[in-house]
């Protein structure tokens, strides 16, 4: 799937960089409830936008530095905690590489040969990648192995296809010169690849593996046509573009086919259309403070009575009836 994931840990990273969210996600034309609530998914055109749109507003040619200097092992979701979790830094790669699918599709390749680690990233549509979310991604494993081993581990290679400013900052960052590659890569010394996590926690990741194995099962798994547009609809209702062309538009087909594929698995798109925006609803009632006529927009209402109407068909109850019982 051409997805990235996107959770709450993004929100809590560019909070503590100080990063105005709501003024990127306006510039890179993104529904504010992208990053608002929970997780969602982005096409890698998207993801690509917010990190351009990222970049700018900050404005920082250090922005991939800043990033390394804010991870904290609190701020990740499981499938990256879980390197945390891991003895050293060559076991965090390789269970990184098995489930870094769950988080998108970038392909993680890991390389222990010849008395090192090489890390090598394969990004889609890789000469539209961002250079601040290429370094980034780099970065992160340096930034990992010093914070798990409370080492200030420096990397005996660290190359990338970008154009990297202020390459002194990097080079005192890093502790070796950023040089140019066709496939970003950062290698370790083995040494410091088998140097030991003092994050290392055998129980956690005996609680987060299970969950990730069936999650990544499940994602090996093609999703039915009516979870496809489940996840269209949750990136079109924010536009008011809630409608079966838009939809199938979105899906690479068409309207006659996608009701067909709905029929055969006893659906309907208006069915399926109900149930999504009664499930967005329920969930920005009780988790948020937003008002009726809000969340009547994100729904793609044209007018709040019209949510209204719908609401209490669904429920038997107004949105503020069931937030007060919430």
């Amino acid at each position: 799937m051409d997805r990235f994931t996107v959770g709450p840990s993004g929100r809590v990273l560019l909070a503590d960089l100080g990063v105005d969210l709501a003024e990127v996600l306006r510039r890179a034309a993104l529904p504010v409830a992208v990053y608002a609530h929970g997780t969602a998914e982005l096409t890698t055109a998207e993801y690509y936008r917010f990190w351009r749109t990222l970049d700018e507003v900050v404005g920082d040619p250090l922005l991939p530095i800043r990033i390394g200097e804010a991870f904290r092992a609190e701020v990740f979701d499981p499938p990256l905690f879980s390197a945390f979790c891991s003895p050293n830094l060559a076991v965090a790669a390789t269970r990184v590489a098995t489930y870094k699918k769950l988080i998108g599709p970038l392909r993680f390749e890991v390389d222990a040969g010849g008395g090192t680690l090489r890390l090598a990233m394969h990004w889609p549509d890789a000469a539209a990648a961002p250079a601040a979310l290429v370094l980034m991604e780099l970065i992160f494993w340096v930034a990992l192995a010093r914070i798990a081993t409370r080492t200030e581990i420096r990397p005996v290679r660290f190359a990338a296809p970008v154009h990297v400013p202020s390459k002194t900052a990097y080079r005192e960052y890093l502790g070796t010169p950023v040089e140019h590659a066709e496939v970003p890569a950062v290698t370790f010394a083995q040494s410091d690849a088998e140097r030991p996590f003092l994050t290392a926690n055998d129980r956690m990741w005996e609680y987060f593996e299970p969950a990730l194995r069936r999650r990544l099962a499940e994602s090996e798994t093609p999703p039915s046509t009516t979870q496809l547009v489940q996840q269209a609809l949750l990136r079109l209702l924010p536009a008011g573009a809630a409608t079966v062309d838009a939809v199938a538009a979105e899906l690479a087909v068409s309207s006659r086919t996608l009701q067909r594929r709905l029929r055969l698995e006893d659906g309907s798109f208006q069915a399926v259309l109900r149930t999504t925006r009664e499930a967005l609803a329920r969930h920005y009632l009780s988790t948020s403070r937003m008002s009726a006529g809000e969340i009547s927009y994100l729904l793609g209402y044209d007018d709040i009575n019209s949510f209204y109407r719908a609401f209490h068909a669904w429920t038997g109850h107004s949105p503020e009836q069931l937030r007060a019982r919430a």
